[in-house]
């Protein structure tokens, strides 16, 4: 993803305000002493520091670097060396445009043969994401924050590499002719672009095939299943059937056949598409979805991209066309808009709060970079407070939602089997909104845009497909003195990073904010709109809700997972994370409790991986407070911490043999917690798509019941909803909210919010109210009494 230059609209910045920071930092280091280039270690094992002609290594943390060309032999061994060129790329930005052409002619020139380089797919080229300790070195000495304080201290100081490690690209491949899928592993270095003539390609670094495996969908083929079921002879013939002959009117959304038998299997690559049906309109957005088309039952071969099994099952007329179905505006939907909504306008006459150096975001002592891939999206990495004194603190090493299941309630087909993982089987990133198209977003903007490889290998790049800007949020804190009558309020203000995706019939619009008062709040709103079924003459359904006449919606739920690489108050190669479990009891009738109304917060540490498969309990207000650092205390003693406050939740609602659970077995429990496994980032393994593997993923490698005491954590967060359809969700659904918060425990002295100045609104009322024309006005009567 590469960062959105400046756009033509006004409400769009660019990355100049940030450039300076990183030119002075730059020049401080280089203003610094050089480190004997002679004692520098020559490959990534291990660090070497100078002093009395020793070398010695950071362990676990910093792997040897190359020697700094043209360092003095005569250098201090004190100073800080030279860095002869500044990079411009941080290990953890999104690859580029560039980057991802590079990486797929590596693979494809890498091809054995004509047949085998055709035949490859390019499912998704992401990053490979480096580990920590090259993380940590470009933060401290080649990027923003520039935070040497970061790596631990050693006798002599540290020696800095002239440049970082090469980044690498993860791809993953499918084979269409051999129905395989493999993993390469490239390595993005100018120095084989030079070797070949400037071609600009990469190094294969390995490559493996995964067997019975199927990867997510394709754009592609989503296209290319609607064509080939609209041209299949027995399909024109059904839809003749049921009045319809022209197929422009027709939809195909495919569907991927998830896992109930053995017929499933991943050695075939299948679809089982729904089908729906517009009408003859001439709304230009005219809504499909209000007629299903049922009892046809249709198996695509997408391998092949033909139709291996096909029936007409039931003949179900078409819902009538409903005369509420459309949602555009005014007149092209049938009605009429309301005329009493007046402008409200969001001005920030001095600009935005935030910086913006690349993808690093710094605002109201937060600071953090951006990240985005094709299967989860958004990415929020090396989140941290800058507190004082205390300087920077880390909170996470990585934040982001890396599944979503949205498992139906009707028994009856198809709808047993819609059971979409959007994020495993589609992708979120993938499907992301250019939010340059409406208003998803208000202020002082500053936009990301987004590359993708499509199915051939081509980049496609959706542009502002992230969005940054900050939000008014009500009252931040407030208290009136009563006996003065003096008041002190000020207004809460967040920063707001988002994305949006449609998955089919659904919007789901994924966001992260930050808060003056150190909160961290994750929240998911869906919109978009709903999947229905058709309905006999005088027929109901106990499973849904009948929206409109022949039509219905059914019960269904939503779940989304958010994964959590904590680092509270831990620095780079530090793991002193914990996990405590709060609930509140009430205590016992007795001595100590003689007037019955006393209750208290009960901790509990969750010392394995089994002991921490936990579960929301609103009657105890459960939370977690997650990742207390066991070796950093507050004013008052306490170790340092965040939690985990649960939003509303629930559990699948289904038998523990349903089908969908094989696959989804991580739904069974709110919060799972691992400790930190580079190979563990999706809690259905890699692959849900055509699983065949019972519990796959979180449940599977939490049997290992590793310990989590003084270890990185790894938040699991569960989180989903009950959707029972009104018919105030149709023609298209308002939104509904849902997520969870991250707020400090005991991780700061007092509240963080203290310090934010009051508005100039707040001034000027004060002015106002407390005087006139420059005199005092009296103490009001009713408080003269009170006092």
């Amino acid at each position: 993803m590469a960062t959105a230059s400046k756009k033509a609209t006004s409400c769009c910045i660019g990355d100049d305000s940030g450039s300076s920071i990183r030119r002075e930092a730059v020049a401080a280091v280089a203003a610094a002493p050089a480190v004997a280039a002679a004692d520098v270690e020559q490959d990534w094992s291990g660090v070497g520091v100078v002093g009395d002609g020793k070398k010695a290594a950071l362990a676990s943390l910093i792997l040897p670097v190359e020697p700094i060309a043209g360092a003095s032999a005569n250098a201090s061994a004190k100073g800080m060396p030279i860095m002869l060129k500044a990079q411009t790329c941080h290990p953890l930005d999104p690859l580029s445009a560039a980057e991802i052409s590079v990486a797929v002619a590596t693979v494809r020139a890498a091809g054995a043969t004509p047949e085998v380089r055709d035949s490859m797919r390019f499912m998704e080229v992401v990053l490979h994401e480096p580990d920590k300790y090259v993380v940590a070195l470009a933060d401290a000495y080649f990027f923003p924050p520039f935070q040497p304080s970061l790596l631990p201290r050693t006798k002599g100081g540290p020696v800095i590499p002239s440049k970082l490690p090469p980044r690498k690209a993860r791809l993953l491949v499918y084979n269409k002719k051999s129905n395989e899928t493999s993993i390469w592993i490239v390595e993005l270095s100018e120095v084989h672009a030079a070797t070949r003539g400037g071609h600009h390609r990469g190094k294969v670094i390995s490559t493996q095939v995964v067997p019975d495996i199927q990867p997510p969908m394709d754009a592609v083929e989503y296209a290319e299943i609607e064509a080939a079921v609209k041209d299949f002879p027995l399909f024109r013939d059904a839809m003749k059937k049921r009045g319809v002959e022209d197929m422009d009117l027709v939809m195909v959304d495919a569907w991927c056949v998830g896992y109930y038998g053995e017929a499933d299997a991943p050695s075939r690559r299948l679809a089982k598409p729904l089908i729906f049906c517009r009408t003859e309109s001439d709304c230009p957005m005219e809504n499909g979805y209000a007629r299903p088309v049922e009892g046809i039952y249709i198996v695509v071969d997408m391998q092949n991209m033909v139709i291996i099994e096909f029936e007409d099952r039931k003949l179900v007329p078409l819902p009538p066309a409903d005369p509420l179905r459309n949602y555009t505006p005014g007149e092209t939907r049938g009605g009429v808009d309301r005329s009493d909504v007046k402008p409200l306008q969001i001005v920030q006459p001095e600009g935005p709060s935030f910086r913006v150096n690349g993808k690093y975001v710094e605002w109201q002592k937060w600071n953090f970079r951006i990240g985005f891939t094709p299967r989860e999206g958004l990415v929020i990495h090396s989140v941290a407070y800058v507190d004082g004194s205390r300087g920077r603190r880390p909170v996470a090493h990585r934040l982001s939602f890396v599944e979503m299941v949205v498992p139906y309630g009707d028994p009856n087909e198809p709808h047993y089997r819609k059971n979409a993982f959007d994020a495993g089987e589609d992708g979120l990133g993938k499907n992301a909104n250019s939010l340059k198209k409406g208003c998803d977003c208000l202020g002082f903007i500053k936009y990301f845009d987004a590359h993708f490889t499509n199915f051939t290998g081509g980049v496609e790049t959706i542009e502002n497909c992230v969005c940054l800007h900050e939000e008014d949020h009500g009252i931040l804190w407030k208290h009136q003195d009563w006996r003065t009558g003096l008041s002190e309020v000020r207004r809460s203000r967040r920063l707001t990073v988002s994305f949006i995706c449609t998955v089919a019939n659904y919007e789901y619009g994924f966001f992260w904010h930050f808060y003056q008062d150190g909160k961290i709040e994750a929240e998911v709103k869906l919109t978009g709109i709903l999947s229905l079924g058709a309905l006999q003459p005088g027929e109901s359904r106990k499973y849904g809700t009948t929206i409109a006449p022949g039509l219905y919606a059914p019960v269904h739920q939503h779940f989304f997972v958010a994964r959590m690489d904590m680092a509270v108050d831990c620095k780079p190669g530090e793991a002193f994370n914990q996990v405590v479990e709060v609930n509140t009891k009430v205590e016992k009738p007795g001595k100590d409790n003689v007037h019955n109304n006393a209750f208290y917060a009960e901790e509990k540490l969750l010392r394995s991986e089994l002991q921490a498969m936990r579960d929301c309990d609103p009657l105890s207000a459960r939370h977690w407070i997650i990742v207390r650092n066991t070796r950093t205390v507050n004013r008052t003693g306490q170790l340092t911490g965040f939690k985990l406050v649960p939003g509303s939740n629930c559990l699948p609602l289904a038998g523990s043999e349903a089908k969908f659970l094989r696959r989804a077995a991580f739904l069974k429990h709110n919060l799972w917690v691992t400790p930190y496994a580079r190979d563990e980032m999706f809690p259905g393994g890699e692959f849900p798509n055509q699983n065949p593997r019972v519990g796959e993923g979180l449940a599977t490698w939490v049997k290992q019941n590793r310990p989590l005491e003084e270890t990185n954590i790894v938040l699991w967060y569960v989180f989903g909803l009950v959707h029972v359809p009104r018919l105030e969700d149709w023609p298209v659904m308002p939104v509904e909210r849902i997520g969870f918060m991250l707020q400090p425990h005991g991780f700061f002295n007092c509240s963080p919010a203290v310090d934010v100045p009051p508005n100039a609104c707040e001034l000027d009322g004060k002015d106002n109210d407390g005087k006139d024309n420059g005199v005092v006005k009296p103490t009001q009567p009713g408080l003269l009494s009170k006092l």
